[in-house]
This record gives C-alpha cells, structure tokens and sequence, in this order.
C-alpha cells in the first residue's frame, strides 16, 4: 500500500501542475482586472497599485514568482481583501464548506444505500419503482433548482427552519439536504444495480442453501462488494460535492469558501480563485485515492499492484 500511495501521489503531480498553470494563465488573459470594478482610479494611483502587486511585470515574471511563492505554501495577497491573505481566508472559511460537505456526503451515502437495499430486495414492486422514480427525480433537478424549492417549501411555507444562515444546527438542514440528495439519487441507483448483480452470484446461492437467514445474506455477503459501484462513484461525487458546494452556499448565504471563490471571481481576485482551486483539486485528489484504496480492500479479487 505504502508504494501504491506514493506512486499515486508522484502520478498526481503533473496533473496539479497543469491545472495551477492553465488556471494562471486564463485569469490573467480574462478581460479586466482586480481594479477594473473601481470607480474613478487615477491612472497614477492605478500604476501604484499593480506595482505594489507586481501586476505591471511581464506575465512570465509572475507566474515564475507564484510558483516561487506556492513552494513555499504562500498563496499570496487577496486583492479584494487589501488587509487578508488568500491562506487567512482559506483558514477562516474552509471548516464551514468541509462541515457542509460531510454532512451532504453522510446525507448521500445513508440515504441512497438504505433506499437501493430496499428497491434491490423487493424488486418490480412499489418498493422499487417508488424509491427508483424518487431517484430519478433527484437527477434531474440541480442543486441551484432544489435549494429554492426547500427553502419555499421548509422555510417559507411550514417556517420549519432558516432560509439563510449558518448560526443553529437547524441551519445545517436543508442545505446539507440540497446538497446531499443529488448524490443520493446517483448512489440509490448503483446500489440497487450492484446488489442485483451480486445477489445472482453462486456464492450467495452457497449462504442461502446453508440455511442463513436473508438478513445476514444481505448484510454480510452481498452487501460489501455491492456497493462497490457506489464507491467507486465516490470519487466524482466528491468533486461534485466541493463544486457543488459553491451554489449552495451562495442560495443559502453561507459563510464557506464556495461562496468566497465566487465573490472572488467576479472581482477578479486572481491569487484568491488560485488558492480555492488548487485547495480543492488536492482535496479531490485525495479523496480519488482514499476511494481507490477503499475498493482494493473491500474487492479481495483486486491488489495494489
């Protein structure tokens, strides 16, 4: 394991290298700039304020000095925020959006695992077409278009719970919930398909013929490697979880670092947009390992090698 992870980690390099450099490179060549919105600069007080942010040297020149700077874990001044670093706001910001990603990913595993087990064990009933409609339902609306439903319906209509904020448990609900069960309707469906292929397998014939009750047949045999497709799901969920996050909490006006990567791409913050997304191309990154390594343990039949 300790190879496979450190082969993995040298194989990611290049990729992260790409994606800092093209990201470089597009907001720099973006029509505008981080003082473009002002209003009224004087071109003199303009010239300062690139010199001071060494906006006025050659595009070359600036990319080497980030890099520079990037080794060193620096990932420079916010332009939008004169008095923060772009590491301040990350530091501030990122336990909010990881705090809304773990419980959309619980909100996601939880119920689509229990919803595909049970349309998998009564198959062709309304236990199946019911929770699979349900399902398909919630592939078909994005989290910009159910955000606004629950909060009409939760918080406007029944005034269960806050339509913005992030101050109370209660805050956590309905959010978490947009997020959560778009990717549950993707996991329910592979459940339910993985349980299906696995449960025609000789060997759950094997448990059955000795007499195991159903429940552990399930449980203990079928369950584990057919959730497999599920886990090997995981991987784009928790991209479309992190990306995903930036529309919920601009719905839900909340505190997180989504929110501030798209206040910072419309003031041109560049060193801000930057930092979010090699923040979280390492995150997915990892997680993408993390699943990796989660199937080779839960697959007997697959090695390292």
């Amino acid at each position: 394991m300790p190879t496979y992870i450190a082969r993995r980690v040298l194989e990611s390099l290049p990729v992260l290298f790409l994606v800092i450099t093209i990201c470089f490179f597009l907001l720099r060549l973006a029509p505008g700039g981080p003082f473009s919105q002002e209003v009224d600069i004087p071109a003199a007080t303009l010239a300062r304020m690139e010199a001071h942010y060494g906006l006025d040297r050659p595009l070359p020149a600036q990319y080497l000095s980030y890099l520079g700077n990037l080794t060193k874990g620096d990932l420079g001044p916010s332009y939008h925020y004169p008095t923060r670093t772009v590491n301040e706001i990350i530091r501030d910001h990122l336990p909010v959006s990881l705090e809304l990603g773990l419980w959309g990913l619980l909100i996601a595993l939880v119920i689509g695992i229990l919803v595909g087990l049970v349309a998998m064990i009564r198959p062709n009933s309304w236990l199946d077409s019911v929770p699979m409609g349900g399902a398909m339902l919630g592939i078909c609306l994005p989290t910009f278009v159910l955000g606004p439903l629950l909060i009409l319906v939760f918080s406007l209509w029944l005034g269960w719970f806050n339509a913005t904020g992030w101050n109370t448990a209660g805050d956590r609900v309905l959010p978490a919930l947009t997020l959560g069960l778009f990717f549950a309707a993707y996991i329910a469906r592979l459940t339910r398909g993985g349980l299906r292929e696995v449960i025609r397998q000789d060997f759950i014939r094997t448990a059955r013929a000795k007499g195991l009750p159903e429940h552990l047949v399930l449980g203990k045999h079928a369950l584990r490697p057919g959730i497999l497709p599920a886990l090997a799901f995981l991987g784009p969920a928790a991209a479309g979880l992190l990306t995903g996050s930036f529309v919920v909490e601009t719905v839900f006006h909340i505190p997180g670092l989504g929110r501030e990567f798209v206040n910072a791409a419309f003031n041109r913050d560049y060193t801000l947009v930057l930092g979010v997304v090699i923040l979280y191309s390492v995150m997915i990154l990892i997680f993408n390992l993390l699943v990796d390594v989660g199937q080779v343990l839960l697959n007997p039949r697959q090695r390292f090698e």
